[in-house]
């Protein structure tokens, strides 16, 4: 085999490139153990992925050309046409915001507990532990609403397909739990099962997302008559009855928002990245980068497409879905639609079971410091697979406990599934908020020895003290001021989306279209915050040192 010289005596010597390549490859294992062990943390996980099965991972999870057709009735209501395309650049702007920000946090600290541990490495010693505990609990929040949303969304797909093709079909919310559970099931399979696949079918579904919006983008453009350009790009419309059009675009920003969600999957998955104080940070750019640029070709193509269907058309199409409708509109044909529609439900299947991935590590993580109830439990890792079975199992449970909820109301499980927005979001924020402040103050030093010495990074150390904290950038950074600037346009983007997000689509609300997120975000919140002083101040103590 390459790499290998046999020799007469029957005993085998590695040619010195292979050795090499062996030698880089402990090297990158040794620096990653270390690293994680500057930060306090052993390494138990398995270090399974590199950089090209976690852009995969990254571009499948926030599956955001897809994610845009989904939700693309918010955007379209308050907003219209030009309202969803200038929305979608503001939001695409900001993510990439955000997320610059928060690879410079993730190279600095590049752990599975993400925003809560960067929270406690950041936070002055008086309310570290408190904001840390808070910044877990948003964040463990909003990635349990996130897999119930991506599993609800898939299945009410499905059920729009079914009215499509089978019109008498009398559609049941509590078919769509079935579907959601079935969903889930799928996920669980393959995080359980066949878990040490995963890296190479996230390879695999990265080649089929892109070559996926090819295989709806041709036939919708060839096939659809076109609208004129006026229409797309200055056609504004306010659904919601608001007193001003720039309210109404601001409302509806939110289904752009839920198509770049997610991106900080790869944060949570550090401890099974090889490299990962570069690779975190390079696979949440380039992945925000590559379906951003999707996402606006899509969006274009879908609302030049949609010019014989008129706005009651597509606000009150009985399949739930305008994209069902535009496709329908531009093949014709029932059959052809489907199979577009089908893509999309596939790669939303697929983004389902890196949200179980990335909540059950993001989970573990947090019980793992002693930040969850049950913590003794949700911290173990199966000891064959290297896996977090109690975490994935918990998460599972979780999200369908909360799709019975739709069962009884669709309207309150809404609510749930904007706790997506409002949990992590609010998470990014206090990290992001922190990091700027740190910034500013001249906190962080230069990596001058980043290389040549490793105690340089000091992570570890700061969280556990109570004084004085010295902290190093990581690989990745934004120099000088471009890097504050950078910081404070992130922190004001997740200001505005935070405040929209409790907003209702209408003006004049009732039952049905009040936004409940308001609602259930600060319930838990409450929770939290009871929790923490009624006991978990006892036990969390921060992020523990292991090592």
């Amino acid at each position: 085999m390459p790499g290998i010289q046999e020799v007469f005596d029957g005993t085998t010597h590695k040619s010195p490139e292979h050795t090499q390549i062996e030698l880089e490859q402990q090297s990158s294992y040794d620096r990653d153990r270390d690293e994680l062990a500057r930060l306090g943390k052993k390494q138990v996980l398995k270090r399974n992925f590199g950089f090209m099965s976690m852009l995969g991972f990254s571009c499948t999870i926030m599956v955001t050309w897809e994610g845009m057709l989904v939700l693309f009735l918010a955007g379209y209501q308050n907003g219209g046409p030009a309202g969803l395309i200038y929305g979608f650049l503001f939001v695409w702007v900001g993510t990439l915001c955000v997320f610059a920000t928060l690879g410079e946090l993730a190279s600095m600290a590049p752990t599975s507990g993400g925003q809560y541990y960067w929270v406690a490495m950041l936070a002055p010693p008086s309310s570290r532990r408190f904001l840390s505990y808070i910044t877990g609990w948003l964040n463990v929040i909003g990635w349990q609403a996130l897999l119930a949303s991506g599993a609800y969304l898939c299945a009410t797909i499905i059920q729009g397909l079914i009215v499509l093709n089978y019109p008498e079909y009398n559609a049941q919310r509590w078919h769509g739990t079935l579907l959601l559970w079935s969903i889930i099931c799928v996920a669980v399979l393959v995080n359980t099962v066949i878990v040490s696949l995963l890296p190479k079918l996230e390879c695999v579904i990265l080649i089929i997302h892109v070559l996926g919006f090819f295989a709806v983008m041709i036939p919708l453009v060839y096939m659809a008559p076109h609208g004129s350009a006026k229409d797309v790009f200055t056609l504004f419309v306010n659904g919601g009855g608001w007193q001003t059009t720039g309210l109404s675009f601001f409302v509806g920003l939110y289904g752009n928002v839920f198509a770049f969600l997610g991106t900080d999957a790869a944060i949570h998955m550090s401890e099974e990245i090889a490299n990962a104080s570069t690779n975190v940070p390079r696979s949440m750019l380039v992945s925000v980068l590559l379906n951003g640029a999707l996402g606006f070709a899509m969006l274009v193509a879908v609302l030049f497409c949609s010019g014989d269907i008129t706005a009651e058309e597509i606000i009150e199409t009985p399949t739930g879905y305008p994209f069902i409708a535009i496709f329908v509109q531009a093949t014709r044909s029932i059959g052809g639609s489907t199979g577009m529609a089908v893509v999309v439900v596939a790669l939303g299947i697929c983004a389902t079971i890196a949200f179980l991935a990335s909540a059950s590590r993001m989970t573990w993580a947090f019980a793992r410091d002693r930040g969850l109830p049950m913590w003794r439990y949700l911290n173990k890792v199966e000891p064959r697979s290297s896996i977090p079975l109690v975490s994935i199992l918990t998460t599972v449970t979780i999200s369908c406990l909360l799709a019975l909820i739709n069962i009884g109301s669709g309207v309150a499980f809404n609510g749930v599934i904007s706790l997506t927005i409002n949990g992590l979001y609010s998470s990014y924020l206090l990290a992001a908020g922190l990091l700027l402040w740190r910034r500013c103050t001249g906190a962080i030093a230069l990596p001058t020895t980043y290389e040549s010495n490793p105690k340089i990074v000091t992570e570890g150390e700061a969280v556990s003290a109570q004084g004085t904290i010295h902290l190093t950038w990581g690989p990745f950074r934004l120099p000088g001021a471009a890097g504050i600037a950078v910081n404070v346009v992130g922190c004001l983007y997740m200001l505005i989306i935070i405040f929209f997000s409790f907003w209702p689509p209408t003006r004049e609300i009732d039952a049905a279209t009040m936004n409940y997120s308001i609602l259930v975000t600060g319930f838990w919140i409450l929770f939290s915050i009871v929790y923490y002083f009624a006991y978990a101040k006892r036990i969390y103590k921060g992020p523990l040192m292991e090592v």
